[in-house]
């Protein structure tokens, strides 16, 4: 059975931003808040009048979503919005923990004052984002989140392959963040982040930040145990 495309994306205006960085956020926001699911075909023509762009211009975004594994070339030839398998979201979580971590652990190293400040703004937001309900918002604020932690560490290869990872599993990340037992509990673990990085604590910072990713795992992937006893997400308490 074909999936099939929900909604319309919005037309693009020409901003002084290259104009393929806004085709591909618009994709990108599209997959993750479920407006092209897993298995959609695209077809340029359509995405070319709904974002009132060209086909040279959308071509080359959809080769660098293509390039990071986000689209694939359907039987036909055309592209289609990849369904990621079981093993490889569980990797995408995995990966994520490790360098999550590694960018909390950065921030408290070489943070300033502003970017703490500003952390701390953005963790609010994201707070108050999840006790929303909207996931469009929690998405929103969750990017900014990352992007002010990744800014502060000093890592824009981090925030790249947080990206990355994110964008792979958006189809299972958007249904694990509607859940409301899912949202009350990532409140307390954004609140377990901040409130270790406020104290300078790297291994309190570093287990807070693995013990988000986990749970947000075990959330989209439906676990309650770990599937293998060889490094697999361990196994913990969480909303589901």
């Amino acid at each position: 059975m074909t999936a099939k495309i929900i909604g319309k994306l919005a037309p693009l205006h020409q901003q002084p931003a290259p104009l393929r960085n806004k085709i591909i956020t618009a994709l990108r926001s599209a997959i993750e808040t479920g407006v092209l699911q897993p298995g959609a075909r695209l077809v340029e023509r359509d995405l070319c009048e709904q974002l009132a762009v060209s086909r040279t211009s959308l071509r080359e975004a959809l080769r660098e979503l293509q390039a990071v594994g986000v689209l694939t070339h359907t039987e036909n030839r055309g592209l289609a919005v990849v369904a990621p398998t079981a093993e490889d979201a569980e990797n995408a979580y995995r990966l994520r923990a490790v360098v999550e971590a590694l960018a909390v652990e950065q921030f408290i190293e070489r943070a300033d004052d502003a970017e703490r400040d500003q952390l701390a703004a953005d963790g609010s937001a994201l707070k108050k984002a999840y006790l929303s309900g909207s996931v469009e918002r929690i998405l929103g604020c969750k990017r900014q989140f990352y992007d002010c932690i990744c800014a502060g560490a000093k890592n824009d290869l981090a925030l790249d392959i947080i990206n990355r990872l994110v964008l792979r599993t958006s189809s299972l990340r958007s249904r694990s963040l509607a859940r409301k037992e899912r949202q009350q509990q990532s409140v307390k673990e954004i609140d377990a982040i901040l409130n270790a990085i406020r104290g300078k604590n790297v291994v309190a910072a570093k287990t807070a930040a693995t013990t988000h990713v986990e749970n947000a795992a075990r959330s989209a992937l439906g676990m309650t145990d770990p599937p293998s006893d060889h490094g697999k997400v361990r196994k913990r308490k969480t909303a589901v």
